[in-house]
């Protein structure tokens, strides 16, 4: 997974929330864009309970699966 194949999932219209799976077996869920940050080597993600949050390099990424709309 690379940035511009995040950057495609972020800008769909509807956003469709998806999960960010990597290589250590922990996932995030991406309910909403706003909640996502893509930076030069790796993604920011803002966790859901608002208080924490979390760094992932693209070379981490295992997979990104698709999630029901909430």
């Amino acid at each position: 997974m690379n940035r511009q194949e995040l950057e495609e999932l972020l800008q769909r219209e509807p956003f469709e929330p998806f999960r960010i799976r990597v290589s250590s077996g922990d996932a995030y869920d991406v309910r909403t864009p706003h909640a996502v940050a893509l930076l030069k080597n790796r993604v920011f993600i803002a966790l859901p309970d608002g208080e924490r949050w979390t760094f992932c390099p693209y070379l981490h990424i295992a997979a990104v699966e698709s999630l029901p709309a909430a």
